[in-house]
């Protein structure tokens, strides 16, 4: 068994802990009840992560004396929308929960996404702790506090700024990831590679394939990305400059989701592999960097069965310039222009809004092949 690792995020009187390990979730008693002024949580999971981890995370918590009442929702992007929002909330509120208390999250990214959310805006402000159980919600959306719910206008467009308390990241649950929800994570995982660290990618390339049965390989990739993240938190908290360097992918991701209904026909982090390949594919258009590059990712992810093209997605798309205009909802435009994350070579990656729509037309209509 692997030791625990823990990445500090340095925020001032919000900073935290993320804690990286196998069996954190029997650990969690333990760890959570430092942090608590009465010995009670609620925890809010859905329907998929309840059936595996609920009871074993109760069990831990009454073992350190904690109390606990669980809200348990439906699994799906779908849930991270109002009125799962209202549901949580108000059922918070039943519980009586005061400011003082601490909130579990425990799930993916939609129940972090959502959980987070709703303690921002209960009684102004609660405290939390992220038990985040799938890869892509412990390499990314469980550290750094962006919460939010989607609308129809487009994802995450409904949100705060609210950072967690502390971050378990059980790296043996991941054992229960179908592999197709496995390599959407690891889409998140390749890309802090591919924004900031050339030495890293080179180790995926390596050693990705072995993640899922490696503990110590799959410790190291979670714990390096959790570093890497945290770092560029900590310097752009509310993503007023580099942090925007973390939405590589995402501008197209986001509207291939969008487009797909944010259905089951592509997951999060399979719109982000997507998005990378397509970004590097545009920034070798635009002459920023070689061809060798997005040949390199487009191998990475052949070679991982990940999903890389527009091609890959099964049923049909919107043409491209529905494709576009759902775009132009991103989070990232600014005075109606596209921001792209692009990149000058493998690692290199920055903001920018001089993309041509000529460009960006060819890039999608090359993706369909």
């Amino acid at each position: 068994m692997t030791k625990p690792v823990t990445v500090h995020v340095p925020l001032g009187d919000r900073a935290y802990d993320v804690r990286i390990g196998a069996g954190l979730i029997a650990e969690a008693g333990a760890l959570i009840a430092p942090l608590l002024r009465r010995p009670r949580v609620a925890i809010v999971t859905d329907e998929t992560v309840a059936g595996l981890h609920l009871l074993p995370l109760q069990e831990a918590l009454k073992a350190a004396g904690i109390a606990s009442e669980a809200l348990v929702l439906p699994a799906g992007e779908a849930t991270k929308s109002w009125p799962h929002l209202t549901r949580t909330v108000e059922w918070l509120l039943e519980q009586k929960v005061e400011r003082a208390d601490i909130v579990v999250a425990l799930g993916g990214g939609v129940i972090g996404d959502l959980v987070g959310f709703a303690a921002a805006i209960l009684r102004r402000g609660v405290r939390f702790v992220q038990i985040p159980t799938t890869l892509l919600a412990q390499v990314d959306s469980s550290v750094g506090g962006k919460t939010g719910i989607n609308s129809p206008h487009g994802k995450n467009l409904i949100g705060a700024f609210h950072q967690p308390t502390l971050v378990l990241a059980d790296i043996a649950v991941l054992d229960t990831l179908s592999p197709r929800d496995f390599l959407a994570g690891y889409g998140e995982v390749a890309k802090y590679g591919l924004l900031g660290d050339a030495d890293f990618f080179g180790w995926l390339e390596e050693n990705g394939p072995k993640l899922r049965d490696d503990l110590a390989l799959r410790q190291h990739a979670v714990a390096h990305s959790v570093a890497m993240k945290a770092g560029i938190v900590v310097r752009d908290e509310t993503e007023q400059g580099e942090r925007a360097l973390l939405n590589l992918g995402h501008t197209f991701g986001h509207a291939l989701e969008s487009a797909t209904g944010y259905s089951d026909r592509l997951l999060h982090g399979e719109g982000v592999a997507i998005g990378c390949a397509l970004a590097f594919d545009l920034s070798a258009r635009m002459g920023l960097c070689s061809q060798e590059a997005p040949s390199r990712v487009l191998a990475h992810l052949r070679q991982m069965g990940m999903p890389a093209r527009l091609s890959d997605i099964p049923g049909l798309l919107p043409d491209d310039d529905d494709l576009i205009a759902r775009m132009g909802q991103d989070k990232k435009v600014v005075d109606g222009r596209l921001r792209f994350v692009l990149a000058r070579g493998i690692g290199e990656s920055f903001v920018s809004d001089d993309v041509t729509p000529d460009l960006l037309h060819a890039v999608l209509r090359d993706a369909r092949i």
